[in-house]
């Protein structure tokens, strides 16, 4: 497992995560996803979410080895996501 791909797979759900919690525009959303599996695909192949991981391991589509690494980066880019979000709405900056 390649270091790069579980930062890709962090800096994907990260900006996908907070355009979410920003805007929760649909519009907004699905461009987002779009330019993140656009960017990171080649990379990681731009799950960005732990049930399409866990689905993409089942179907044999991605190593087994991945697994573990992409989840727990994914869920720490949401999190860094949410707390980035708190921190720019508590100085009113959004």
């Amino acid at each position: 497992m390649k270091i790069g791909k579980s930062v890709a797979e962090f800096l994907g759900t990260y900006i996908f995560l907070f355009v979410i919690l920003l805007t929760g525009c649909g519009w907004s959303i699905g461009l987002t996803l779009s330019i993140m599996i656009y960017l990171f695909g080649k990379i990681s192949g731009g799950n960005f979410n732990p049930a399409v991981t866990i689905m993409m391991v089942l179907g044999k589509k991605q190593p087994k080895s991945d697994l573990v690494s992409y989840i727990i980066a994914q869920i720490l880019g949401g999190v860094a996501a949410l707390y980035t979000y708190k921190l720019l709405k508590s100085h009113k900056l959004i």
